[in-house]
């Protein structure tokens, strides 16, 4: 288990360190600058302006300046934001986006896992085609549409709850839905595969021959090994969850880290579109490095080191 985890640990550093790179040079690569966009800017003060933020550096010392600011909590100041820096950003920016995507993966886990389970105990009833039919729907549709779709009828026409901004709980119900639709459909297909393969085992066949009724045997019994797609699921969850707030919070105006990040790429702001890049890379990574971790720590059974 050591092994595993030390070896998990050093693929997800170097997983880091390889996009921390690409997205650096890539950056470098794409046209123009943040202060190309003004008009008729004297040629002396965007010198001094490339000074000031070190643009005029060769590309190698900006690198290791990069590198160097990302270990030491410094990843410089916003190029358009005055008086900000991306640490700043990032500040403000995530306790909204974690909330906002700490409820979506509550609503997307607990929905999928009970439609799941519902369809598969209903398999060939109206109600469970019925659920995948939704299920269906939910991952064709994307979520800016379904948000659109909930902000005119929820909050324009019936005027449930607030259309956009994120100042209360009731603010963050329509978008944490719309977050949530897809992944949620994912899991009640993904749940109610294994639950109909989980039923169909013999030691499920024996409780029943025990007496327990169908309840106890399924929340006892089959619910449990049916969750380890679910588990293993978690990692691309939170990666949709965290990449799909971008969209979300830009339809709803919510000041998330998604917001900021939208609004320096139509700005070119250099320093924000990488810090806040390479910090969502970090989350990732190192999400998917713990879920791995916690699916291991399920089944033990499970022989990784093959794999790696």
């Amino acid at each position: 288990m050591i092994k595993y985890f030390l070896k998990k640990l050093i693929i997800s550093f170097l997983s880091f360190f390889v996009v921390m790179s690409t997205t650096f040079f890539l950056m470098k690569a794409i046209p123009g600058d943040p202060f190309t966009s003004e008009e008729n800017i004297p040629k002396e003060i965007l010198n001094s302006l490339y000074a000031h933020y070190d643009l005029d550096k060769p590309l190698y010392v900006q690198y290791f300046k990069y590198i160097k600011g990302f270990f030491t909590f410094d990843l410089g100041p916003s190029l358009i934001y005055k008086k900000k820096t991306v640490f700043q950003i990032i500040k403000e920016g995530l306790p909204t986006t974690m909330l906002l995507g700490f409820e979506a993966l509550c609503i997307s886990i607990s929905m999928g896992i009970l439609l799941g389970t519902i369809s598969a105990m209903r398999r060939g009833k109206v109600q469970g085609s019925l659920i995948m039919i939704v299920a269906l729907l939910g991952i064709s549709i994307p979520n800016f549409l379904f948000a659109s779709f909930l902000q005119y009828f929820l909050a324009i026409k019936l005027k449930l709850f607030p259309m956009a901004r994120f100042t209360s709980f009731s603010h963050s119900i329509l978008p944490a839905i719309s977050l949530a639709s897809l992944p949620t459909a994912y899991i009640a297909r993904l749940t109610r595969t294994s639950m109909i393969e989980v039923l169909s085992k013999d030691y499920i066949k024996t409780a029943y021959s025990k007496g327990l009724s169908k309840f106890q045997v399924i929340f006892r019994h089959a619910i449990k090994n049916s969750l380890l797609p679910v588990v293993a699921y978690l990692g691309p969850l939170t990666a949709h969850v965290l990449t799909g707030s971008f969209v979300i919070e830009k339809v709803f105006s919510i000041p998330g880290i998604g917001h900021w990040l939208i609004s320096s790429i139509a700005s070119r702001d250099y320093t924000v579109i990488l810090g806040l890049s390479v910090f969502y890379s970090f989350v990732l990574i190192f999400i998917m490095f713990f879920i791995d971790i916690i699916y291991k720590l399920i089944d033990p059974r499970i022989e990784y080191e093959h794999k790696l």
